[in-house]
């Protein structure tokens, strides 16, 4: 279970009073207190700065011959192109940044060269070819004529890949924002803002930024070419740069600022007429409207991760992003939701199953988390992998093993000889680089190679650990805070072992733990629209600028409820969200807000703080907070007078310790509240009823964490077995069919429903069932639905039992506390 959390609050410095009323100018309706406060923390403090910060048509923007010479060489190298009409080959990326890039180029330079004759794009497959140029792939383009490549969000790093290039007579220029190399490769050109002082306004560009500066001193060299403006080119910019959750300073936020500004205006227009309906389709599809940061964050760019997640070729995405025919960008944007409702679905999968592998870790002397499975798809790793670091406050790495027992053939996996270690990730964190491996050698046949993501917390350079552990792993790459490794099937001991020991000698007596930060306290009255708009004055938020986390003291929720949420299609995906009313004592108004990944009965019981973010819902049209973290209030203790006594025996390997005889002993996981309240009613009944005794009744929760079938086995099953008693004409109990299959007495109802409608009859005998079965296909569509049926109810019926294995034993206080008043 996750260990408790640890608030802190931002230490709070007041701003002088010429500074908050020149944010004032910026918030009319309200006093702009809170709003200088922040800004004032986060290093705004002259007038300046705050204008260039709020008002982007203040800021002076960096020319892209900032980049000096290599700038120069890229346009001479462009326009040598132009001129001698040759054939162009983009190699971008599989991840939002590379996609947008991809697609910034494909629309930037298609200004310039014919799109599909002089102008073509290549993305790898991320299942397949991980990131940056391969020599398959250079191949593939030197066969389709191409004299030049220009790369987006990758490249900088594959100077053996680039040597082969030119020998096959193809130049290329480098656009990228990852690490260098030692020497500056043979290319034509090589544009990567790492080049720049941290303190450059250009330092902390994304690959579609990068990518967009080229296409503006394009613009600039032949500027009587183009068609379309070039700012019809940032909406793309806008989404790249948030969704590689890149430092929003500098150029990088005013190209968000702008470019979140066309993509609201692109939207508002009739579908038929959006410069991007395909953009416009995956807004309306996670019902969005494009004119805030979180739109792109929790909206477009999971979707256009999702796709290679899940499918490996992402190419088409650019098409989505590009295109102007309205029909085909419905139908892609279709693709991308049905590809995150599967990623979202896998994620839950594989959340699931780690946190049943987490209960079997210490956590008190576990500095790295490190898990394997070999079921785990390698696609959705890094997004547990970040939930997992948030939860414990320990960097997290899971590997997939899957496949590794067949062997990699070293031919493709690794290179024939020993390289050194060559590069890293951006935010997403996979593979780029190859360690230098004295084993990896011409001498070895084949490797069973295990292949994962990491992701820290709590300000640990995990690229650093990771690299140090180098001559441990196959390949790797990333930053601080993101990183992809593959390695030896049989060096993950010594590689766990290695890097714990590594981080807790850095870490010396400090203590890793879960962390929340608050940057503001505010009261249920301040919520609302006037602290919306003020708190909307540092968007675009992001690395570096935070959305503002408000502390919320002595509060308490009504009106709470919680359900399934759903896919765009109506299948079940299973997460769920808590819906509640805020209330404390300063309004008399309540205000609404949401949980997510949260039942209702988890919100503590009487007055409480809580740390939250104030948003705005546009499909609800209401302003409302998204629950961070709540705790019981210091200074509000619940009521136990009466409650019982709770043992927490879960999830332990032998029987349950000997308890006194008058302990009640629950061994079935529970399904739903009603099914704990009735022991827990019953343990306090016993109580009452013993009052005069000097010890309290005591129930004991022993039930294990239930190892599920999957649902279709459970059905297969189901079927067997009354195929079986058909066969035989035996009779059978409930309860012998309930044991067997491992389902609840409701859910084995639905069960018998779907086998009717297969031609099974069930019938009672006394206390028994008599199943005969007469196969017929008049109801074969009924059928269908009716086990559809079945296995969202089997899921559900799982997915209950996995929270009641891994609820606090606080929450389950809390209820027991509330239903003994």
């Amino acid at each position: 279970m996750p260990e408790q959390q640890q608030w802190t609050i931002t230490a709070t410095e007041q701003p002088p009073e010429w500074f908050i009323q020149a944010v004032k100018q910026y918030t009319p309706a309200s006093s702009g207190l809170y709003a200088a406060q922040l800004l004032w923390q986060r290093g705004i403090k002259d007038r300046q700065q705050l204008t260039a910060f709020i008002n982007h048509k203040a800021y002076q923007p960096a020319s892209p011959f900032e980049f000096g010479q290599e700038m120069h060489l890229a346009i001479a190298r462009l326009q040598q192109a132009y001129n001698t009409k040759e054939k162009i080959a983009i190699w971008g990326d599989f991840d939002a940044d590379g996609i947008t890039a991809t697609s910034v180029l494909w629309d930037g330079l298609g200004q310039f060269f014919a799109q599909n004759i002089q102008l073509v794009y290549y993305i790898p497959n991320r299942l397949k070819e991980s990131h940056g140029l391969n020599n398959q792939g250079i191949d593939n383009l030197a066969k389709q004529g191409c004299k030049l490549i220009v790369t987006c969000d990758t490249g900088s790093t594959n100077v053996e890949e680039i040597i082969y290039a030119k020998q096959l007579g193809i130049d290329v220029i480098v656009t990228d924002h990852h690490t260098l190399p030692a020497e500056r490769p043979p290319v034509a050109a090589i544009i990567n803002p790492r080049y720049f002082p941290k303190e450059h306004q250009l330092f902390n560009l994304s690959g579609v930024a990068v990518a967009y500066k080229l296409v503006e001193a394009l613009y600039q060299s032949l500027p009587n070419v183009a068609k379309y403006p070039l700012e019809d080119l940032l909406d793309l910019v806008a989404v790249g740069l948030i969704a590689d959750l890149v430092q929003l300073s500098g150029d990088c936020r005013y190209l968000a600022q702008m470019g979140i500004q066309r993509l609201q205006e692109d939207f508002k227009q009739p579908a038929a007429a959006r410069r991007r309906p395909g953009v416009g389709r995956l807004l309306e599809l996670c019902q969005k409207s494009g004119d805030r940061p979180t739109d792109i964050s929790f909206g477009l760019g999971p979707r256009i991760n999702a796709v290679s997640r899940i499918q490996g070729d992402a190419s088409f995405c650019v098409e989505l992003l590009t295109s102007r025919d309205v029909k085909r960008c419905n139908e892609l944007a279709e693709v991308t939701e049905l590809a995150n409702a599967r990623r979202k679905s896998l994620q839950k999968d594989v959340q699931a199953q780690v946190a049943q592998k987490l209960t079997q870790l210490d956590l008190s002397t576990t500095s790295v988390i490190v898990l394997e499975d070999a079921q785990w798809p390698a696609g959705v790793l890094g997004l547990v992998a970040g939930q997992v670091a948030q939860e414990t406050g320990r960097p997290t790495i899971l590997l997939s093993t899957e496949g590794a027992g067949e062997h990699t053939s070293l031919r493709e996996a690794a290179p024939t000889t020993t390289l050194s270690n060559r590069g890293h990730r951006g935010a997403g964190g996979e593979i780029t680089s190859l360690s230098s491996n004295s084993e990896l050698s011409t001498q070895n046949s084949a490797l069973a190679l295990a292949r994962g993501s990491a992701r820290s917390v709590n300000s640990v350079d995990l690229y650093q650990l990771v690299k140090d552990q180098a001559h441990l792993l196959h390949r790797f790459g990333g930053h601080p805070f993101a990183a992809g490794l593959s390695l030896l099937v049989e060096n993950i001991p010594l590689f766990t072992a290695a890097i714990n020991q590594q981080l807790r000698q850095s870490l010396a007596s400090t203590t890793l733990t879960p962390t929340v930060q608050a940057d503001l306290t505010v009261t249920v009255a301040d919520l609302g629209k006037e602290l919306f708009l003020e708190l909307k004055l540092l968007e675009p938020c992001g690395m570096g600028n935070p959305v503002p986390k408000l502390l919320i003291q002595n509060c308490w929720f009504e009106n709470s409820w919680h359900r399934n949420q759903q896919d765009w299609q109506g299948k079940k995906v299973q997460y769920i969200k808590a819906e509640f009313d805020i209330r404390d004592d300063s309004s008399r108004s309540a205000f609404p807000g949401l949980w997510w990944g949260h039942y209702k009965d988890e919100l503590p019981i009487g007055r409480c703080d809580c740390i939250a973010e104030l948003d705005y819902n546009t499909f609800k049209k209401r302003y409302e907070i998204r629950l961070i973290a709540v705790r019981s209030s210091v200074n509000s203790a619940l009521n136990t007078q009466h409650s019982p006594f709770i043992l927490d025996l879960r999830n332990q390997e032998h029987s349950a310790p000997t308890t006194q005889d008058s302990t009640l002993i629950i061994e079935d996981c529970p399904t739903n509240w009603d099914d704990l309240r009735i022991w827990l009613r019953r343990c306090l009944a016993t109580s009452r009823s013993t009052s005069g005794l000097e010890n309290q009744q005591q129930l004991a929760i022993a039930w294990s964490k239930p190892n599920h079938q999957p649902p279709n086995q459970i059905w297969l099953t189901l079927v067997g077995i009354a195929k079986y008693l058909s066969r035989t004409n035996q009779l059978v109990t409930r309860g012998q069919l309930l044991e067997k299959i491992g389902i609840s007495d409701q859910t084995l109802l639905v069960g018998i429903k779907a086998l009717k409608y297969l031609g099974f009859t069930v019938k009672r005998q006394d206390r028994s069932l008599q199943i005969t079965w007469h196969p017929s296909d008049s109801a074969e569509n009924l059928a269908d639905e009716a086990v559809a049926r079945f296995l969202a109810a089997v899921r559900e019926e799982q997915f209950q039992q996995q929270y009641f294995a891994e609820v606090p034993l606080s929450t389950i206080v809390a209820i027991a506390s509330y239903d003994s008043k």
